[in-house]
């Protein structure tokens, strides 16, 4: 294993922007500096937390998540997931990989859903105490693009059914989120080929590797 220090690395992006194929660019640049890690998702990364994820991605027409339900499953979630996974591999001395994390939250509830961003920050603090991510990396793209490639999937989930107004706005509150704290956050382009953001992520985490040794 890599003598580099441990790293809690999110990924984030509006629906269709390539976190998964993006992740496996990552997976496969760790593997080859021999880097310890795991990789895990929010909302899931435990049974509990995964059976939440199904709760919160559920179309029920007939008794629709409030706004506030949603936010606090999304923390119940969050809860289990870093006390059971997230903490532990960090404890062992593992990277760890999340696709999404908190600031998902800021941007789907808070930006999406015109949730209160200090009732996020609470809870927050309640769930994670001082933990947060080292580096976020948010894959950028406009929304229209990524939904066209949502819809050609099949069926969509609670989420993917939102209009491009509610994408529009998780969007801009990644972006906001990103040049209030350049040092955290890193934005790549992934409206470019994938050979080129593959080029770019690479470049990111050598830079981290540079840093981090």
């Amino acid at each position: 294993m890599s003598s580099v220090k441990t790293m809690f690395l999110t990924v984030e992006g509006v629906e269709g922007v390539g976190k998964s194929t993006n992740i496996e660019t990552i997976r496969d640049f760790l593997s080859s500096q021999n880097i310890d890690y795991i990789l895990t998702r929010e909302p899931g990364g435990t049974v509990v937390a995964e059976q939440i994820r199904e709760l919160l991605l559920a179309v029920n027409e007939n008794d629709p998540l409030c706004e506030l339900s949603e936010l606090l499953l999304v923390f119940a979630a969050r809860a289990q997931h870093l006390e059971k996974v997230i903490k532990p591999a960090l404890t062992q001395g593992k990277w760890v990989i999340c696709d999404r994390f908190t600031d998902a939250t800021y941007a789907y509830q808070g930006g999406g859903r015109g949730l209160n961003r200090s009732t996020i920050s609470e809870l927050e603090s309640l769930v994670q105490g001082e933990l947060r991510p080292d580096l976020t990396i948010i894959l950028d793209l406009d929304p229209r693009i990524g939904l066209r490639r949502v819809s050609a999937r099949g069926e969509l989930d609670r989420f993917e059914l939102e209009k491009l107004e509610f994408f529009d706005k998780v969007r801009q509150t990644y972006l906001d989120i990103a040049a209030a704290d350049p040092q955290r956050y890193v934005v790549i382009d992934a409206a470019r080929d994938l050979e080129t953001v593959k080029s770019n992520l690479v470049e990111v985490l050598t830079n981290v590797l540079m840093t981090n040794a």
